[in-house]
This record gives C-alpha cells, sequence and structure tokens, in this order.
C-alpha cells in the first residue's frame, strides 16, 4: 500500500499541490495534475479501475483514496473524466459480483452517496483488489467505526479570517435589543444541566425566576423549555420555541408551565391569546400522548390558541428524498417527468414549511400576538419554522453574515440533531435516524432567493457550498448533535469552522443584484405553481441537464461591475497625477470619489 504524507499550504491557494509517490505497479508518478490536497490529508492507496458512468458508459481510471476523499482521473485519451467525493458524502458501500461473475465489468464496489448520486467501480477478480478498496474505503468513509477521528481532527486548513468567531449569541441579542425590561438573559444552562441539548445562553420573560424555570423544565420533552428567538423592533412580538407538553395518555397537567405560557403572552401587554403552532399534522399529536407527548389542550391553557401545521416526520421526509433520488439520478424519464416529481411529494412538503413559517412571520409582524413554536422534541421542524420566520422578518440575515447567525443560533446551538440526521463518519445507513431536515430548510431558502432576486446578499453557490460540507466532515460546524457535545469535544478548538472558508472569499459568494432593504418582511408565495425542484443542486451530477451555472445576466453584471471598478481607478490615477503636475491647482473635489457621478452606472 502506498502512502504518502501530503504538505501544508495556505487555503486561498487551489487545492493542487502534487503528491509524489511510487504506485502500486511499482512506477514512480508525479501526481502533480491528478490528486488536489488539503493539509493534514494522507494518501493511503491508488488502484486502476473501470469507472461505470450511467452517463458515457465505462471509462478507465486511476482512483485515489486519501484519508478524506476519493479522486479518480480518467487514463482514457478521450475523457477528460475526474471525480472528487469527499469521503464524508459516503452512505454505503457494497461489493457487486462474486468468483462467479463473468459478465464484463460485472465485480466491484457499488458506493451510495448522500447528495444524490451513486458511484460504481469495476475492479479485476484477481489480487484482492475489490477487498483492499473495500476495506480502505469502509475504514476511513466511516471512521467512527473503526475508533478513527473524523478528518475535520485531521484538517490542519489556515484561512484569515475566523469562522468560530462569527456568532457570539451575547451580541446576537444584544443586536435585538435584548436584555430589556421584559427579557433577561440566563445562564441556568451554563453547565447544560437545565437541558443537555440548549444553548449556554437562553433569553426568558423578566418576571420568571430560574426555579420557575426549573419547575417548567420537567414538563417539556426533553426540558427543552419556551425560550426567545426573536423578537420584533417595533411592537415587540417574540417568536419563542420549545418542546411539546409531557401530557401523556391520562391528560396531566403542570401548573408552573400553563403560568409560564400566560407571563409570555402578558410579557408585552398582549391582549389577544397565546399563539401555538405545533407543526405536526394533529394525528401525530394526538399520537405521542400514546408515547408521553401531547399538546396544550384549550383547557388546561385558556390564554392560548393552539394550530396544527400538518409538517410530517422525519421519517416521510427521508423517503420522500429517495423517491426524489430515483427520479433524477441516473436518468430522467422526460414523458413523465411531472407526474414522477408530484409522486415524491417532496415541493408538497416544501410547501408545508414555508406555510408554516409565513403564518408565523405573519402573526409576529402584524402585532397580533406572540408566537410558541414547537413539534416533539423542537430540534426538526421547530427549528425550519423559527428560522424561515426569521429570515422572512430580519433583514440581516438575509446577508452572508447574518444567515451564518442564523444557522449557528437556531440550528447548531439549538440542538438539531446534525450527527444523528447525517450519520457523520456513521456505517449504519439504514439509522431511522437519517434525514434531510437541513436540507430541506436551505431548499426553502433558495425558493425564496429565487422569488425574491435581489433580497439575499448571497448567491445558490453558497447556499451549495454549506450543503456540500454538511456531508464533508472537513469543517466541524456541523459536527455533534448539541452544543455541549461540541464542547465536549473542543470543537472550535480542534476544527476549522466552514465560515472561515465562505467568510476568506466572500466575493465568490455574493448575489451581484443584491439591494440592502432595512425591515422589509417578505412573504413568498407558497403555492405548488411558484415552487420548483432545484435542478442545479438536485441533478447537477447528470451532463446532460444543461446547468444555469453561471447565470449569463449575472456574469455580465459582475462584467459591467468589474468594468465600473476599472473606469474608478483610472480615474483616481489620472487625477493623481494631475494634482502632481499642476503646483497651483485650481479648486478642486478634495478626492476622486466625489467626481464620481461624473462615471456611475446605473448598476
Amino acid at each position: 500500500m502506498a502512502s504518502a504524507s501530503i504538505s501544508k499550504y495556505n487555503s486561498h491557494s487551489l487545492e493542487n499541490e502534487s503528491i509524489k509517490m511510487v504506485s502500486q505497479d511499482g512506477v514512480s508518478q508525479d501526481l502533480s495534475e491528478n490528486v488536489p490536497q488539503l493539509p493534514g490529508e494522507t494518501l493511503i492507496t491508488d488502484k486502476e479501475v473501470i469507472y461505470i458512468c450511467p452517463f458515457n458508459g465505462p471509462i478507465k481510471g486511476r482512483v485515489y483514496i486519501t484519508n478524506y476523499r476519493l479522486y479518480l482521473r480518467s487514463l482514457e485519451t478521450d475523457s477528460s473524466l475526474i471525480l472528487d467525493v469527499p469521503l464524508g458524502v459516503i452512505s454505503r458501500i457494497e461489493k457487486m459480483g462474486g468468483a462467479t461473475s463473468r459478465g464484463e465489468n460485472s465485480y466491484g464496489l457499488d458506493i451510495t452517496c448522500k447528495d444524490l448520486r451513486n458511484l460504481r467501480f469495476a475492479l479485476k477478480q484477481e489480487g484482492h483488489s475489490r477487498r483492499d478498496m473495500f476495506e480502505i474505503l469502509t475504514r476511513y468513509a466511516f471512521p467512527l467505526a473503526h475508533s478513527l477521528p473524523l478528518f475535520a481532527f485531521l484538517n490542519e486548513e489556515k484561512f484569515n479570517v475566523d469562522g468560530w468567531s462569527v456568532y457570539n449569541p451575547l451580541a446576537e441579542y444584544r443586536r435585538q435589543g435584548l436584555p430589556d425590561r421584559h427579557w433577561r438573559i440566563t445562564f441556568i444552562n451554563k453547565c447544560y444541566e437545565l437541558c443537555d441539548t440548549y444553548p449556554a445562553l437562553l433569553v426568558v420573560p423578566y418576571r420568571t425566576s430560574d426555579d420557575d424555570l426549573r419547575r417548567v423544565a420537567v414538563f417539556r420533552s426533553r426540558n427543552r423549555i419556551p425560550v426567545l428567538s426573536w423578537i420584533h423592533p417595533e411592537n415587540k412580538m417574540v417568536i419563542m420555541r420549545c418542546s411539546q407538553p409531557l401530557v401523556g395518555m391520562s391528560g396531566k397537567r403542570n401548573k408552573d408551565d400553563e403560568k409560564y405560557l400566560d407571563v409570555i403572552r402578558e410579557t408585552n401587554k398582549q391582549l389577544s391569546k397565546l399563539t401555538i403552532y405545533d407543526a405536526r399534522p394533529s394525528v401525530n399529536a394526538v399520537a405521542n400522548k400514546a408515547t408521553g407527548g401531547g399538546y396544550e389542550s384549550d383547557d388546561a391553557y385558556q390564554n392560548a390558541e393552539l394550530s396544527f401545521l400538518d409538517i410530517h416526520n422525519i421519517h416521510v421526509m427521508r423517503e420522500s428524498l429517495k423517491k426524489v433520488k430515483d427520479i433524477v439520478y441516473p436518468n430522467i424519464e422526460e414523458s413523465h417527468w411531472l407526474s414522477s416529481l408530484e409522486s415524491t411529494h417532496w415541493l408538497e412538503h416544501i410547501k408545508l414549511v414555508l406555510t408554516g413559517a409565513i403564518q408565523v412571520a405573519d402573526k409576529v409582524s402584524s402585532g397580533k400576538s406572540s408566537v410558541l413554536v414547537h413539534c416533539s422534541d423542537g430540534w426538526d421542524r421547530t427549528a425550519q419554522l423559527t428560522s424561515l420566520a426569521m429570515l422572512m422578518l430580519d433583514s440581516f440575515y438575509r446577508t452572508i453574515e447574518g444567515f451564518e447567525i442564523l444557522v449557528q443560533k437556531e440550528w447548531i446551538s439549538f440542538g438539531h440533531k446534525f450527527a444523528s440526521r447525517i450519520g457523520h463518519g456513521d456505517k449504519n445507513h439504514a439509522d431511522a435516524d437519517r434525514s434531510p431536515i437541513f436540507l430541506q430548510f436551505i431548499d426553502c431558502v433558495w425558493q425564496m432567493s429565487k422569488q425574491f432576486p435581489t433580497a439575499f446578499e448571497f448567491n445558490e453557490r453558497f447556499l451549495i457550498t454549506i450543503l456540500d460540507h454538511l456531508y464533508s466532515c472537513r469543517f466541524g460546524t456541523f459536527l455533534f448533535n448539541c452544543e455541549s457535545a461540541r464542547e465536549k469535544q473542543k470543537v472550535t478548538e480542534r476544527t476549522v469552522s466552514v465560515w472561515s472558508l465562505i467568510n476568506s472569499n466572500k466575493d465568490k459568494f455574493k448575489n451581484p443584484f443584491y439591494t440592502k432593504e432595512i425591515n422589509r418582511v417578505l412573504y413568498p408565495v407558497a403555492s405548488m405553481r411558484h415552487l420548483e425542484l432545484w435542478v442545479n443542486y438536485y441533478i447537477r451530477w447528470n451532463p446532460r441537464i444543461k446547468q444555469q451555472q453561471p447565470n449569463p445576466v449575472e456574469q455580465r453584471y459582475m462584467e459591467l461591475l468589474a468594468l465600473r471598478d476599472d473606469y474608478i481607478k483610472k480615474l483616481e490615477e489620472l487625477q493623481l497625477a494631475n494634482s502632481a503636475k499642476l503646483s497651483d491647482p485650481p479648486a478642486s473635489p478634495s478626492s476622486p470619489s466625489q467626481m464620481m457621478p461624473h462615471v456611475q452606472t446605473h448598476f
């Protein structure tokens, strides 16, 4: 087995430094054009394989496996095919064919990926080449099953921006004007003793003591009590989030929980009832009583109004995405496309999530009522609804930095179970906890960006980059299930943040059509007629689907902006040169920028 350690480099350079090594057939090679690399990345092995391309048929190539990626380069003169797949993306590795297989290319490996593609490699039967490749891939794609660290803990990339400093909860609450005379910051959870899946810092009503919070916690699933996510800057209505009450089959009540919800309602001198949005279908909420859960009944919570949003659970979403993969990869049936897409119910689920978030945003924006959002445990559908509603209400979250803060706050710090939902480094591909909840949220954001093309500072590439590194295990951002687990593993000290990558090259992720607007509320149209499948994400592996990147209008706009900047620079140079020549120049504008009206474009 060939092994070589890859040298360090600064991440602003392209990942293209060479690995010099002796291949398994003993031929010395310079792989300078073959294998991209990261500092901390080590080459494990390389093999000659046949890649069974679903679009162009069998292609002979050499595959290189490192502790971070699978990289294949075509050896055929008429093909420039390159595959670059982070091992974290791999969900399942299966052997195809047996010792008796006689068909051409019938013996090899079948690899299922989390990003809606499959890879098939045919190998020679002699020399245990398949067994070796299977064992190496299994070991490094599923390191947790082999007592190995995830690559994020080996990655030694250096950036000129520290992505971990993006989110400071105190600073974010201060931006919202908190604490104030109605709301306070509590450190009751600083050691994660009240709730091990909540962040250390929480915002609660000023009138509620920490002892009150402890009594409320025993009546909420996983102790996830109602806490503030966002406050309206003008009408002071709030978005609260929590988990379901532990009502059970016997219809238990908790006076402290009932009083706490009343305090939330009264905090802003609200006369109407507190609105509770339960994300689940009502049937599911009733069924949860059998396992000790439930919902807020009218007789127990007389000053609250409960609505069910009919968003299905993680298992339904997982099956729906599987159906999407079936219709988009590898082949697309043009003749039945619309009916096939409809049968996946994916856009229907997107519609329900968006519709629920619109209801939350509208209730708060109109000043009619503060809102409490929950599902079962308050870390899946709840995160979707609160973060999307906040995105609609607060233009700050529509900037690059603001969106990063939104993800850090509502998803990462409030305990969306990324490790369980994605299965980082875990070989159990059939785990019932796997579900594309965060992908669904990003899809909803993309739908909004399509309907409001000037409202978001970030572009489509930004969203796709986030999703790619959701799986890659290159960064520590999405690892583990909650803040307490990340602190225990010292993630911020031992790994790099994905925001470091993005914020060190922001121009790449900017929307050139972005127009900054303060306090504009966005209400996307959530009808099926206005929603579409995100082709550039779900069907990006199919070369026959013409990619819409780069957008020609966007490209031309960027060219014009660059041209304008060039003219500005030339103007400043001319003026400086002119100033130097004239010993006694006539009165002129104090700076070149003051002359700009003459050269500014409509852009």
